[in-house]
């Protein structure tokens, strides 16, 4: 086996089997649907026209090409469905899933591998360091020798090929070349925040077109405000309600509550009833008290109920992990009566009574300011804080990364 640079390929003379050059190298091609790595083909440009030699029919490839006797011509026909790695890698940008962040490549690495009399050709990895970039800039002006000497000396920043996810706004051709920003979908959402605050928008929108709704949510959860209402706003209303589903209701009354009516109404009207009822009932209220900064997705039960029926409430519970932190107990009329740490619940009997293991919990009302919410979370160092109104009922709670996010906003 041995690594080429695409630098290198690039501009080499083809020769046949009788040493006579017939062409040079102009591009070189994938087919995703065929191989995702693999080299379907070099285009060759040569008198007659540009023309495919597929690499069974290549015997060397690096700063001359050689091809074999038996070697196929056929002529080049452009297809969405290729991935040509000058026009689609050279100089653009990438998601380094490995780094998680966004990155220009340089120049890209070509691993040849003898089979028989011919080579297979396989894309191993992007060079987004200085040492592609001087490769490129010297082919030509500085002799070989000369620019090996001197790439040996500069360290190499390579990306390997299974840590890429290629960028790409055409959501047909995303299709073809099997573009589904899988690896990015595995990051943590705050991560795909930074990387998707680095793109440009039409690349924000093709990223959000794509990954899973729930890692979408998650991950719009974290992006700046400003940011958030753009991506929205360049994705179709179904789309857009499939995300917003998904988000916890407090954040996704924040983004609506930033959208115009019309955008925020059109959303509203795509999304399943019971989580267009609890946004909306979130839209109602100030965006800076603790109402506007609530969830309502929170775990409840009667304060006769034991540890085992917190256990199967926890179990049937789809809300955030932040929220589940207190299991809050409600007494005559759904007034709230206690909170039990989830601690507490873990290193409990089964049949141990709920209410023996409450602590002094702290609430607030609907209406109290975002600074004096802010305030309490500092003051009793909570994790959780409910919200209860005039009655004494529990409307929502207020988790610690709400008023992180809170305070990381604030004007």
């Amino acid at each position: 086996m041995s690594v080429v640079a695409l630098s290198e390929l690039l501009g080499a003379s083809v020769r046949d089997a009788s040493g006579a050059v017939r062409g040079r190298v102009r591009e070189i091609a994938i087919a995703p649907q065929d191989h995702p790595t693999r080299i379907a083909f070099l285009i060759v440009k040569t008198p007659s026209g540009e023309r495919m030699l597929p690499p069974d029919a290549i015997t060397s490839a690096g700063a001359t090409v050689r091809a074999a006797e038996s070697a196929q011509w056929e002529p080049f026909s452009p297809s969405d469905g290729l991935l040509l790695l000058r026009r689609d890698l050279l100089d653009q940008q990438i998601i380094d899933i490995h780094g998680r962040k966004v990155v220009r490549v340089n120049d890209v690495e070509l691993e040849s591998t003898p089979v028989n009399s011919h080579l297979l050709i396989n894309v191993v990895a992007v060079d987004v360091g200085a040492r592609g970039a001087v490769r490129r800039l010297s082919k030509g002006i500085v002799p070989s020798f000369t620019l090996r000497a001197l790439l040996e000396r500069i360290p190499p920043r390579v990306i390997p090929w299974q840590f890429v996810d290629l960028l790409e706004t055409d959501p047909a051709r995303r299709v073809k070349l099997k573009i589904a920003y899988k690896g990015l979908a595995q990051l943590h959402p705050a991560d795909i925040a930074d990387i998707v605050e680095d793109l440009a928008p039409a690349e924000r929108e093709s990223v959000f077109e794509t990954i899973d709704e729930e890692v979408a949510a998650e991950a719009l959860e974290e992006i700046e405000p400003d940011i958030q209402v753009s991506i929205v706003e360049s994705l179709d209303k179904d789309r857009a309600a499939d995300i917003v589903e998904e988000m916890d209701p407090d954040a996704a009354a924040d983004l609506l509550g930033e959208l115009t009516e019309k955008q925020s109404d059109e959303i509203l009207q795509e999304m399943e009833p019971d989580e267009r009822h609890e946004v909306t009932q979130l839209l109602e209220f100030g965006e800076k008290t603790a109402a506007g900064r609530m969830t309502t997705e929170f775990i409840s039960v009667p304060e006769t109920s034991v540890v085992d029926d917190a256990i199967e409430a926890l179990k049937a519970f789809e809300g955030s992990a932040e929220a589940v932190a207190t299991i809050y107990l409600t007494g005559h009329g759904q007034k709230l009566v206690g909170a039990v740490p989830l601690v507490k619940i873990a290193i409990s009997s089964p049949a141990i009574q709920l209410s023996e293991l409450s602590d002094p919990y702290r609430a607030c009302a609907p209406d109290t300011p975002q600074d004096e919410v802010a305030a309490l979370f500092d003051k009793y160092n909570l994790i959780t804080l409910a919200v209860v109104d005039e009655h004494g009922r529990l409307a929502g709670i207020i988790t610690a990364d709400d008023v992180i996010a809170m305070l990381r906003h604030r004007d």
